[in-house]
């Protein structure tokens, strides 16, 4: 892997993560399409560091307060929010694994990703601000972030939807939704991480990973900063609509052997 296509890919990690348009879809296509398909767990995790950085800088205010008060309201939505993932995750970990190597269901979870954004968007704005979120909500959110077990299926796109089904402010759900990823992140880092220890890794070099992490560090900041501001006036259709042209697009290429 090249310094380049190391900082491309870091790119890709860093948008997508928070873009609600799949970041592990988008760095399964990334992969492919630089020929660099066995560098996976490795380069994964690392890009993956790189994006938990990125929101543990932009709520450093919150994780101090949750630090202080383990068992205040906000402590108790981030674990409520987080359950379903955990209980998905353990359950059908073996299942996801084999789907997100053989990349066959992706194009399909593109179009999902979009259709369920598009219904969101359609919800007339709620107005709930944080200090209103319920634990129904948080348990609601955390439901659909299970779902994003699957490679194209966008966490953040599912769980900004949730909570705009939930009647969240288009701010706050896009805010609670990178918070919640908090948990979901540095949970899936550990268990690469665990995977790493027992199993093969890619040789891939220091500066290249280097690279790719503080690519993904970065551009994870900025697309954080961006998209909270972007939602409080616009439209998820944009994404709905690039999605489902990259889901059909897939789709037709799988279909006649290309891809």
């Amino acid at each position: 892997m090249s310094k380049l296509e190391a900082f491309i890919l870091g790119i890709i990690q860093g948008l997508t993560e928070f873009l609600p348009i799949s970041s592990t879809g988008h760095l399964y296509l990334g992969r492919h399409l630089f020929g660099l398909d066995d560098a996976g767990l490795f380069l994964d995790t690392m890009l993956h560091v790189g994006t938990l950085l990125a929101v543990l800088v932009i709520y450093k205010n919150e994780l101090l307060q949750v630090l202080k008060n383990p068992f205040g309201k906000l402590s108790m939505l981030l674990v409520i929010g987080t359950i379903p993932a955990v209980i998905v995750g353990y359950l059908f970990s073996d299942m996801f694994d084999s789907i997100s190597k053989t990349g066959v269901t992706i194009g399909w979870e593109f179009l999902i990703t979009g259709f369920i954004l598009w219904m969101a968007d359609s919800i007339k704005n709620g107005a709930k601000k944080m200090d209103k979120i319920s634990y129904g909500d948080a348990l609601f959110i955390g439901t659909f972030q299970a779902a994003a077990i699957f490679p194209a299926i966008s966490r953040s796109g599912l769980t900004i939807a949730a909570g705009l089904f939930r009647k969240l402010d288009r701010e706050t759900a896009a805010y609670f939704s990178f918070l919640l990823s908090i948990p979901a992140i540095a949970g899936g880092i550990i268990l690469q991480f665990g995977e790493m220890v027992s199993g093969h890794t890619e040789a891939i070099s220091l500066s290249s990973l280097f690279i790719a992490t503080l690519s993904s560090a970065l551009f994870g900041y900025m697309a954080v900063v961006w998209m909270i501001n972007y939602l409080k006036k616009n439209s998820l259709r944009i994404f709905a609509i690039y999605v489902w042209i990259l889901g059909i697009s897939i789709l037709v290429l799988q279909i006649t052997g290309v891809f």
